[in-house]
């Protein structure tokens, strides 16, 4: 496999955000990366992003990104939020979270192809939220089911996933975009895979987990902003632009095939424009209407 250009030292990450359902759109952006040869030293995910990220480090060719639209074109809101009857039952009796983590449990054992973190053919590090004091935790090694159930337990739909002394939550909550994290170890060059949000949505969506999602996805896109602003000139940084305009709900699976085909057409275009040459932030991840 050919790897991103670099000079001297360098070490590219790619870098995975959080959003539901709108990962679908970086499996689309992985397409049009991975149909080029281009690939990273390491892999850093958050939320729905540490999923695909843990999945691209096992196999990151464009055989194996293929295998994962295969898996996402399939995927259901039950498979990923299973909430029903039993599901709602069981908040009654025990108010603290909604679904089980059965769904995503299930995806990990049926698809990914190793165990343990420090098995996959890139070094992965997955982003969780200790949820009693806030701080990000990184995990880059161990079992890898139990870091993406935690990278991905939103708080009130999932419960937090007891590991060592910390109770740990979904990674957007603390590091929705995990930017310094990549940089903490040891990237100098980031390609930033955003999911983007509802920028073309003229209502809420409707649903508690829905609502969350959105709201999730709108932090994600400040967030993101924010922290590539105050990133030194020592740092090459990408960012491939996320859809635009965007419609639906992160907590809506129907639009999944619309997602990947779009960005695998908004990301080829964006690299035969130059996009690896040029370093900024794209006008679609800033605050807008439409």
């Amino acid at each position: 496999m050919q790897i991103l250009d670099r000079t001297g030292s360098a070490k590219t990450a790619l870098v995975f955000a959080g959003g539901g359902s709108y990962g679908a759109i970086q499996v689309g952006m992985l397409h049009s990366l991975a149909a080029r040869g281009i690939s990273a030293d390491m892999v850093v995910g958050s939320s729905v992003g540490a999923l695909n990220g843990a999945y691209y480090a096992g196999d990151p060719t464009l055989k194996g990104v293929l295998q994962l639209e295969t898996i996402w074109r399939g995927l259901t809101r039950h498979d990923v939020f299973p909430v029903n009857w039993r599901t709602l039952l069981g908040f009654l009796r025990r108010r603290d979270f909604l679904i089980p983590h059965d769904g995503i449990q299930k995806l990990i054992d049926d698809h990914l192809p190793y165990r343990n973190l420090q098995d996959a053919e890139l070094p992965i590090h997955i982003v969780a939220t200790d949820i009693v004091t806030g701080d990000s935790v990184v995990l880059s090694e161990g079992s890898a089911a139990q870091a993406i159930i935690a990278s991905t337990a939103i708080p009130g739909a999932f419960a937090p996933v007891p590991y060592k002394n910390f109770y740990l939550a979904d990674g957007a909550i603390s590091s929705n975009t995990p930017i310094k994290i990549a940089i903490a170890k040891g990237a100098t060059r980031l390609i930033i895979l955003p999911t983007g949000y509802a920028c073309s949505t003229d209502t809420p969506p409707t649903g508690a987990v829905a609502n969350a999602l959105h709201a999730l996805t709108l932090l994600i896109a400040r967030q993101l902003v924010s922290e590539l602003e105050d990133i030194g000139p020592e740092i090459e940084y990408y960012v491939v632009p996320p859809l635009c305009p965007l419609v639906g709900s992160p907590y809506d699976f129907s639009r999944t095939s619309d997602h990947i085909e779009r960005a695998i057409a908004s990301t080829d275009a964006w690299l035969a424009q130059g996009g690896l040459q040029k370093v900024g932030i794209p006008e679609q991840m800033r605050p807008h209407a439409h």
